[in-house]
């Protein structure tokens, strides 16, 4: 398995086909900030909306308006391209009067745009992260697919979920971040910020391997004895336990998931059958390799939720000259992937890569 190999899904054979990324106002993504701004400090707190612009590209920008260096700038997540987005930039100005922020708006003739929404004053830089999810708008173009077994599909995802696979965004632009990993860990140099980006591929790659293997199994979203269990929207664990009716009522109400492996030194907590599952998922010379090189490179163990559910799913058809179009509205925590929602509805081809 690779991050560009077919995923097993959940909930069944496709029901759904579909265009994306037509056009970037067909994937809307909002940022869902994490804290309130202090209203004081060195750093100028921009709420900016770009479009067909990269977070990186916005950042430089951002940086030559301000006239300091790329470093000063901070940013909580990264966007893709072919979108309209909305997120938060810090700008780091000790002692210095901020340029005018209607200055830094502007329109090129290929259509990319930058638009400041808001600024303010925050006594830190923004640091990666420091967000509470995203908030997408996604209009689905030329749709083919019985839309009574579409929204079926829909509802069963509201109620359910979806596997919390990593999308293929985390591969690279060809699926080939897992093998330059592999290359990394055999002895080739790279770059530090390329060494940081196959870091969390490989780890990503493991954990996929796991997740599939448990959707596979037909267990990604109940209990296994040994089970790990992470509070929802939190990073922290904990177990195994034994399973009783106090877990199993946390677990339909979605306060806690199973969780996989994100690959470092140290033992993993699963246990017993949880533990059998992850070892066979992660047996192999390729997963070896993986999983030698990140503990060499200083890792910890960590883990990851198996499962997660859109917050406030919606959805409504609507209709153009090219046929029906089906508009989906929901929220994700942050490190959760949009394409692994549409993966499971059906076969959603974008066509512009991220």
């Amino acid at each position: 398995m690779s991050g560009t190999d077919p995923l097993p899904r959940a909930h069944g054979a496709p029901v759904l086909r579909a265009r994306m990324r037509s056009a970037p106002e067909d994937f809307v993504v909002e940022e869902l900030p994490g804290f309130e701004p202090s209203g004081s400090g060195e750093h100028l707190l921009l709420t900016v909306e770009k479009r067909g612009m990269n977070t990186a590209f916005a950042a430089k920008r951002i940086a030559q308006w301000a006239g300091v260096g790329e470093m000063a700038i901070g940013y909580a997540g990264l966007k893709d391209r072919q979108a309209l987005t909305r997120q938060r930039f810090s700008v780091h100005l000790p002692k210095r009067v901020a340029p005018d922020p209607a200055t830094l708006d502007s329109v090129s003739e290929s259509g990319e745009s930058l638009r400041v929404l808001a600024s303010t004053w925050h006594a830190k830089k923004l640091p990666r992260g420091a967000l509470a999810g995203n908030r997408f708008v996604l209009t689905l173009r030329e749709a083919q697919g019985e839309r009574a077994q579409v929204e079926q599909r829909l509802q069963a995802i509201a109620a359910r979920g979806v596997p919390n696979y990593f999308g293929e965004q985390r591969f690279g632009r060809d699926g080939d971040n897992v093998a330059a990993a592999l290359a990394m860990f055999a002895g080739r140099r790279v770059r530090r910020e390329q060494r940081s980006l196959l870091l969390s591929a490989a780890r990503s790659e493991l954990f996929n391997r796991v997740l599939a293997a448990r959707v596979a199994d037909g267990n990604w979203d109940r209990a296994l004895p040994g089970e790990v269990w992470m509070l929802d929207g939190s990073r922290s664990v904990f177990g195994p336990q034994p399973y009783d009716d106090t877990l199993a009522a946390r677990l339909a109400a979605f306060d806690i998931h199973p969780s996989g492996p994100l690959w470092g030194r140290g033992q993993s907590r699963a246990q017993e059958q949880a533990a059998e599952l992850e070892q066979a998922a992660l047996a192999g010379d390729e997963a070896a390799a993986l999983r030698a090189g990140l503990e060499q490179a200083g890792l910890n163990q960590e883990r990851r939720a198996l499962r997660l559910r859109p917050e406030g799913l919606s959805w409504r058809w609507l209709d153009d000259a090219e046929g029906a179009v089906l508009e989906l509205s929901f929220a994700l925590p942050a490190g959760a992937y949009a394409t692994v929602v549409m993966s499971e509805i059906g076969d959603i081809a974008s066509l512009v890569r991220p």
